[in-house]
């Protein structure tokens, strides 16, 4: 079925603009979030730096697995209100709320008892002892963590992006006093080390959540949805899809982080600055990657708004447009990465480092082949957006799966040592896999049932 009421280009730009840029600033926002926690405690001890960035990287890894519940709500709740449905949005976001609790307290004890699980993986006994310390507390914000990811999709699907920017950025400021309370014991406080930002994530978890519940029960325009009313009434159709959907998603975003933790395994091997240069670069594509991320979730909306009323011309349209939006800042960053490698990767170090210039030299190759990975990375990230617009889910996570692990990971292995090309080898394997996994996503959103069906 297609409408007549056909959208301009501009306006298709304008529409994806509104709804993507505030989701932007919060992505980056979020970023931020993780960057203050890591210079505090940087400030109080190299130990508990290293167990406080081996805490929150475990956490996020279980916590990607869980958020695929409250991305996949992204595109339900859109298709609802695209098609007018008002108890099918209820429905679906009540049940995303209801996994996302049902998650987080499973995981419990996998976060109180830590400790053993990092021995196995080869850390020292003192990080990850202190590990196991913030993951005891940092694993009380599973469940507030993963409403918030439930609720910013539900008001992203609103078209409520605004709030979820500066809930986040208030955030931001609260988790920097907090940890400076915290974690040094200021203003007659305990000092509580990695303890304290563990403890300062979670009251902004906790506060973030109860922001966005109570702008969800108070606005007038969301009301009549009723989100919380009778919360504790089961439904168990709407709980087994969100479920079919969530939890595709959610092994996607593993297999991603997975590709990346693999990398950097890898590039330790080949050496110490080296694995310094290769994590600037990924920081680097990393902040330009949340552009894309948001601009990802505006299509999910919009594209999920257009199939949910019907209209399969509106619905290419929103995605053509989110593509090329998408692609003129890859384009950007691919020129500033090919032109200021060096001032980019030396902002992150320090001017008196004596490892700088080797760092900055092999930091600059590596920026040159994300340049390539820029295009790539963000057509994935896109593609996957346009899919879970329409609902698609399980085939993008097989096709995720093979195209980083049996395609990327090997690819990376074999041109950096085998073949000898060291780093670049490296990144290269991780351009191979993004390139297959773009190529097979794209094909399978414009190739798909949701897009024949203008024909």
């Amino acid at each position: 079925m297609t409408h007549p009421d056909r959208l301009s280009p501009g306006a298709h730009l304008r529409a994806t603009l509104t709804l993507g840029l505030p989701l932007i600033g919060s992505h980056l926002a979020q970023m931020l979030l993780h960057v203050t926690d890591t210079v505090m405690l940087g400030w109080y001890g190299v130990e508990e730096l290293a167990a406080g960035v081996l805490g929150a990287s475990s956490f996020f890894i279980v916590f990607i697995l869980g958020s695929g519940f409250g991305i996949a709500v992204m595109g339900m709740v859109a298709a609802a209100l695209g098609a007018g449905d008002h108890t099918q949005v209820r429905r679906d976001a009540r049940m995303g709320l209801w996994l996302s609790i049902l998650y987080g307290v499973a995981i419990l004890p996998l976060m109180w008892w830590s400790g053993p699980i990092l021995l196995a993986l080869g850390q020292q006994p003192e990080i990850a002892a202190l590990a196991q310390n913030y993951l005891r507390v940092a694993g009380w914000g599973m469940v507030p963590a993963l409403l918030v990811m439930v609720l910013k999709s539900y008001l992203a699907a609103n078209e409520r992006t605004q709030v979820v920017l500066w809930v986040t950025l208030a955030g931001v400021a609260v988790n920097a006093a907090l940890n400076w309370v915290l974690i040094f014991g200021n203003l007659g406080a305990p000092e509580l080390g990695v303890r304290g930002a563990a403890a300062a994530s979670v009251a902004v978890q906790v506060l973030a959540f109860v922001a966005l519940a109570g702008y969800a029960a108070w606005l007038p325009e969301l009301r009549g949805f009723a989100l919380f009313q009778r919360f504790w009434r089961p439904d168990w159709p709407a709980f087994r899809q969100v479920f079919r959907l969530g939890l595709p998603v959610g092994l996607t975003g593993l297999a991603e982080g997975g590709l990346f933790q693999a990398s950097a395994l890898m590039m330790g091997w080949i050496g110490t600055r080296e694995l310094a240069a290769h994590g600037i670069a990924v920081e680097l594509s990393g902040l330009t990657f949340m552009v894309h991320l948001g601009l990802s979730n505006a299509v999910t909306v919009r594209v999920g708004r257009a199939q949910g009323a019907g209209d399969v011309q509106r619905m290419r349209d929103a995605a053509g447009v989110g593509i090329a939006l998408s692609l003129a800042i890859a384009c950007a960053m691919v020129a500033l990465f090919l032109t200021l490698p060096e001032l980019l990767i030396g902002a992150f170090l320090d001017p008196g480092n004596p490892d700088r210039a080797v760092i900055v030299g092999f930091g600059a190759g590596l920026l040159a082949v994300a340049a390539l990975f820029q295009l790539f990375d963000a057509a994935q990230v896109m593609a996957l957006g346009l899919l879970r617009g329409v609902q698609d889910t399980r085939v993008p996570m097989w096709i995720a799966g093979f195209s980083y692990w049996a395609v990327g990971v090997p690819a990376s292995y074999v041109l950096a040592f085998p073949l000898g090309f060291g780093g670049e080898g490296l990144w290269f394997g991780l351009v191979i896999g993004l390139a297959l996994a773009s190529l097979l996503l794209m094909a399978r959103f414009w190739r798909g049932p949701w897009i024949r069906i203008a024909a």
